[in-house]
């Protein structure tokens, strides 16, 4: 019960504290985000892979409304984040391939940032203001956003092109903020004459940002580490409360309960939990079924820590028990990634884990019955097997050959909604098995090895007593 009303207390929280600011200095707040070197060195490497003589352009995350005068938490555009640390909106940054004078001084970035306002802080929380992003995050130049609107961004000076990822056109603007996102970004257009100016390239930054974020440095290991420790005890602690008549939104709860406890400050994408039928909706979010009965309930989940986020599936029977049926196709989504995993090294090719696990699902699905030649495979296996992970779910990454200290996902599965053209009892069963991995030059590591993951276990720790077991509600009068 203790923990219960832990979890009551943090929803409390998460809801009422809509801030912007940096953790760094406050006690009150973590202190393990990456430090101001990590960014410093990230803008270092990517100016080096500048053109010579170009501009390289960064604009802050919009924020989101939800509806009326409700936002959505705000959350930076991970490129920015990833450059600077900056988790606030209405932000400019300026990487430069050679140095130029700003303010009197020679540097080759500038950043334009909201000023402090204290009666805007009252209601979304303290800023960090010039100071303090020159002491907290070590940026050169340090301008506010107010000064873009006259900053001398000379287009015709760079022969090497004006270099964004992509150009914010979706963007509301806040007529009563002059220096908003909207206003920003209809700034810039008019500095570079966008989009009749054949300089302005979006597919460099995209490229580099690819090969950059593909290859996880220790400090960002860490934090991935971390968030999927988060998400595999996620995993563990809802086998054990599992039960049947829980709802999909219920389990969805304990998950985000435990991330909280830890201290993830949000998922890393819409928690899918889908029991029976729903399971064979890849993306399925509703998660509104009020029982889950004795069906599979598929968890397709992750915590996001410091901006870094996990992806960790597991897919159990909610009384505890796997039907034959269940286990004939649990069994062979796990050895198909089995396979998967050895296909886990450097050098060999992105799709190399896929092929794998296609091959031992496609073998398995016709020695069941249930296709007629292997080529059907693709009907109940729809998807890929692997994406990168990082700061994005599916993270940024060139795709080609896997590189050491790269992290993917391999998350084979197997879906049969009801009406396939196949024998009734397998209908209904969605099975998906997703695990994070490092990958190294000679092997392979499973970051989320702590989630069971073989039908003994999950069954073994199905049986052990969970601590919200003599926990009720009491009811709505």
């Amino acid at each position: 019960m203790a923990a219960i009303r832990l979890f009551l207390l943090l929803v409390g929280i998460s809801f009422a504290t809509r801030s912007f600011a940096q953790n760094e200095g406050n006690p009150e707040k973590p202190s393990d985000f990456l430090d101001k070197d990590f960014h410093r060195q990230r803008r270092e490497l990517l100016i080096k892979q500048l053109p010579a003589n170009s501009v390289a352009v960064f604009f802050a995350n919009p924020e989101r409304n939800r509806a009326n005068d409700v936002d959505y938490t705000y959350h930076q555009d991970p490129d920015f984040y990833y450059l600077t640390g900056y988790r606030e909106p209405n932000s400019v940054l300026i990487l430069f391939a050679q140095e130029q004078s700003i303010a009197g001084k020679p540097t080759q970035e500038v950043i334009f940032i909201q000023p402090r306002n204290p009666k805007q802080e009252q209601w979304n929380g303290k800023r960090l203001g010039e100071k303090g992003v020159a002491e907290q995050l070590g940026l050169q130049s340090i301008l506010l956003n107010s000064a873009f609107a006259t900053f001398n961004l000379n287009a015709s000076a760079f022969t090497g092109g004006i270099l964004i990822k992509d150009m914010l056109d979706a963007i509301s603007d806040n007529p009563r903020d002059s220096a908003d996102l909207f206003s920003l970004v209809q700034q810039f257009k008019q500095k570079v004459n966008y989009p009749g100016n054949a300089k302005v390239n979006t597919t460099i930054i995209p490229i580099i940002l690819d090969r950059m974020r593909e290859i996880k440095t220790p400090e960002e290991l860490n934090l991935l580490r971390k968030a999927i420790a988060i998400s595999a005890v996620g995993q563990q602690e809802v086998m054990k409360a599992m039960q049947p008549n829980m709802s999909e939104a219920e389990i969805q709860g304990l998950h985000e309960f435990v991330y909280k406890k830890y201290g993830s400050e949000y998922e890393g994408y819409p928690s899918i939990v889908g029991a029976g039928n729903n399971a064979c909706v890849l993306h399925y979010i509703e998660n509104d079924k009020p029982q889950v009965g004795t069906n599979l309930v598929l968890m397709d989940v992750g915590a996001e820590y410091h901006g870094y986020t996990a992806d960790v599936t597991r897919t159990i029977p909610a009384n505890g028990k796997f039907t034959l049926e269940q286990k004939q196709l649990y069994q062979l989504v796990f050895e198909a990634q089995q396979a998967a995993f050895e296909q886990c090294k450097a050098g060999n090719p992105f799709n190399a884990p896929h092929q794998a696990a296609k091959r031992i699902i496609a073998q398995g699905l016709k020695k069941l019955g249930i296709i007629k030649k292997e080529a059907d495979v693709t009907a109940y296996f729809p998807h890929g097997t692997s994406h990168y992970l990082g700061l994005d779910v599916h993270d940024r990454g060139a795709y080609g050959n896997l590189q050491a200290n790269s992290v993917i996902t391999v998350e084979p599965g197997i879906y049969i909604p009801e009406g396939s053209p196949c024998s009734k009892k397998w209908w209904g069963i969605g099975i998906r098995i997703e695990d994070d991995i490092l990958i190294s030059e000679r092997e392979w590591e499973n970051l989320s090895v702590a989630a069971p993951r073989s039908i003994s276990e999950i069954e073994a720790l199905m049986a052990q007593p969970s601590a919200l077991d003599d926990f009720v509600l009491p009811e709505l009068k």
